[in-house]
């Protein structure tokens, strides 16, 4: 047996970010057909604003130009649930807005009632960078970072972070 590491064939770290993704759609979509949060939880939710399909106002964008935390807990409407994206109705300075969020968006789901989130990387640049290299590194220098914190529920899933 050798010590070289081969290049996977099978995109693993996409399918197990696509599989953490919907992680929040189903609890979202769970959420969103009933009269609103259970118990104590409440979500907060960061996400890349610039990403494709992220629909927020002018005046939103503006004031968080790479990333942003919305929270589901008392005051939203409207939370729509679609298999790639969610819609949420919120209101910043008492300016009613909706929100569209792809998942693919999101960098950060956290439910902090039960100690528990997920964390993701969304840096599509990055990804350029390490598809297109052509030198010789191994796997491993590709391999996602996955870390736990004592005993918590929280997930980091880091796809993108050369080591």
């Amino acid at each position: 047996m050798t010590d070289d590491v081969r290049d996977s064939l099978i995109p693993y770290d996409e399918i197990v970010q696509e599989a953490l993704r919907a992680v929040v759609g189903r609890v979202l979509g769970q959420i969103g057909s009933t009269d609103g949060l259970p118990g104590d939880h409440h979500f907060y939710i960061t996400f890349k604003t610039q990403s494709v399909g992220v629909v927020i106002p002018p005046h939103l964008l503006a004031k968080f130009p790479d990333e942003m935390t919305i929270v589901l807990q008392n005051r939203y409407w409207d939370l729509q649930v679609a298999d790639d994206h969610f819609s949420v109705g919120l209101s910043f300075n008492q300016i009613p807005s909706t929100l569209v969020i792809p998942y693919s968006a999101i960098t950060a789901f956290v439910d902090p009632s039960v100690d528990f989130g997920l964390q993701f990387h969304v840096d599509d640049s990055e990804w350029d960078d390490i598809l297109s290299d052509d030198d010789e590194s191994s796997a491993a220098d590709h391999r996602p970072e996955i870390t736990t914190e004592d005993g918590s529920n929280v997930v980091t899933v880091d796809f993108g972070k050369k080591r």
